[in-house]
């Protein structure tokens, strides 16, 4: 694996949130602010929007995963940011907007490798990506109702997608209902479970896969599974295989 660190002219370190690596077809975008247990804030999705959008614009690059530490993916959105925030200016400024801004716009595969906690934001962000592969000790939950507010950056659609009403109701309203790695499998959040040390090997294995076939095909074949949750079953079948 080799570091991507010379993005930035004069070789310096490109980011100081996320780490960013290849390994052949794959690129490796690693959150890096281990002390807040990669903790969300506009800066480090600054990085990552950055860090996306040139691995969607090199044609060497077929696929890109990315992860945190065995401790946490990511443990919710970083509350010292947000404390002093008004929802007026948050409405105003589309608060979170940004946070989807470039895996909305993904024309490669993500795939989320999670171990250890991601709740809150670190749920969607996972939950944000195309596949989620867990570590056996990942655990998954949305507990923002426990300060007073609701997932904010698209928790209340996606989990409900993934997990159905009643779960993703449970999970929401308690804010202390979470799922293990093997609950989250199946219920189809995740796709699968791994030992936490196998985890990233594993996750490179499946990308590396993907990157293997045809772009295009890979790029039409996610854009179509994605329609499947916006669009009804004829306009799904429309986009699938338009006449």
């Amino acid at each position: 694996m080799t570091s991507d660190d010379s993005l930035v002219s004069g070789g310096s370190p490109s980011y100081s949130m996320i780490k960013t690596e290849t390994q052949g077809r794959v690129a490796v975008i690693t959150l890096n602010r281990p002390k807040a247990l990669n903790a969300l804030c506009g800066e480090l999705f600054h990085e990552i929007n950055d860090a996306l959008s040139r691995f969607d614009g090199d044609d060497n690059i077929g696929a890109v995963v990315l992860t945190g530490s065995e401790r946490a993916f990511a443990a919710g959105a970083d509350i010292k940011e947000m404390k002093d925030t008004e929802f007026i200016d948050n409405y105003k400024n589309n608060f979170l907007g940004h946070w989807v801004e470039q895996i909305g716009r993904m024309r490669k595969p993500i795939i989320a490798a999670v171990n250890g906690y991601a709740l809150g934001g670190g749920c969607e962000l996972a939950m944000m990506c195309d596949i989620i592969y867990a570590g056996e000790k990942a655990v998954f939950g949305q507990p923002e109702i426990n300060l007073g507010t609701i997932p904010g950056a698209g928790g209340t659609q996606r989990l409900t997608r993934a997990v159905g009403k009643s779960k993703a109701m449970e999970m929401i309203l308690t804010g202390t209902v979470n799922l293990t790695a093997s609950e989250a499998q199946t219920y189809g959040l995740v796709s699968a479970v791994f030992p936490p040390e196998k985890l990233i090997e594993e996750t490179i294995k499946t990308a590396a896969k993907i990157a293997s076939k045809g772009a295009v095909s890979v790029q039409m074949a996610k854009e179509a599974v994605n329609q499947a949750y916006e669009l009804n079953l004829s306009s799904g079948l429309h986009f699938e295989r338009p006449e």
